[in-house]
């Protein structure tokens, strides 16, 4: 009942809002090779929108464009605008206020993420620090040790000088949360933020991504190859294959009736409880 509700919540918002990011007929080329084509979506100010696909669909490619991080080599065409403003056309300078301040981000592979260097502690308030160096050192720890707690890491006091190779895998996702958090963003892309993960683990950094979405009113970028992850947070889908968008639904109705082949593909070879074992897994339509 509270993810329906919550979902309603987030379709009136969509409604009575501007989308907070808009990308329309975005291309993304690496020299002769086009790995996004032409593709366009929208999020609201509090949906959350999963981007599903295998691997080298373009999913990872498409998040990096947001944020202007794509090789240099490579060539963005389109428009990505957010809260009104045209990211592609932005100055470095001001493109750097807002990764990591009103855009955060969540990479893959929290085991190799984080700097194995740097203490926690550190690398956490330098998120901070980059977009706020007014702030004085007790303030910064102490917003630290909040974004700690906040993510539910145990005694973020006696931790703060730990190392990442301290922690476990899923302790480590939530430092990662903390540092993308820690700004209060708007928009929160988060680039298969449970695939290293155990199944209990992965359940757990849902939970707790449900809970902060709600609790500061974040839209959300949620990339996966799981649609059975996706499933589980997202108000609409949009299901990539080849660099293209081949269907976009609200959650509940593209698992109930998907249109496009490959998504039926993609959702029949999602093994069940209750799929045959004598039958093979379905070929993904190439």
């Amino acid at each position: 009942m509270d993810t329906f509700n919550h979902v309603n919540l987030a379709t009136i918002q969509s409604m009575s809002s501007a989308p907070l990011l808009d990308v329309r007929n975005l291309s993304i080329a690496f020299g002769k090779h086009t790995a996004v084509r032409e593709i366009s979506f929208h999020i609201n100010p509090g949906e959350t929108l999963g981007l599903v696909g295998e691997s080298g669909s373009g999913k990872s490619a498409t998040s990096l464009a947001i944020l202007r991080l794509l090789a240099p080599s490579a060539r963005a065409t389109g428009s990505i605008t957010f809260a009104g403003e045209s990211l592609l056309d932005l100055p470095e300078n001001s493109m750097r206020r807002h990764r990591g301040s009103s855009i955060a981000m969540i990479f893959q592979e929290p085991m190799t993420a984080l700097n194995p260097s740097m203490r926690i502690g550190a690398q956490i308030a330098e998120a901070l620090e980059a977009h706020h160096p007014e702030i004085s050192t007790s303030s910064v720890r102490q917003k630290v040790i909040d974004a700690m707690r906040e993510v539910g890491l145990p005694d973020p006091e006696g931790r703060l000088r730990d190392y990442p190779h301290q922690f476990s895998g899923g302790q480590r996702q939530r430092i990662l949360i903390a540092m993308a958090l820690i700004n209060r963003p708007r928009l929160l892309i988060a680039d298969e933020p449970t695939t290293a993960l155990d199944v209990t683990v992965q359940a757990q950094i849902l939970h707790l991504l449900k809970e902060l979405r709600q609790t500061h009113q974040l839209s959300m970028l949620f990339i996966s190859h799981d649609l059975a992850v996706v499933s589980e947070i997202a108000d609409r889908v949009a299901v990539m294959q080849h660099g293209q968008i081949v269907e976009e639904a609200p959650t509940g109705t593209l698992f109930r009736h998907p249109q496009h082949p490959y998504t039926r593909n993609l959702i029949t070879a999602a093994p069940t409880m209750h799929t045959d074992r004598n039958l093979p897994l379905a070929t993904p339509i190439r």
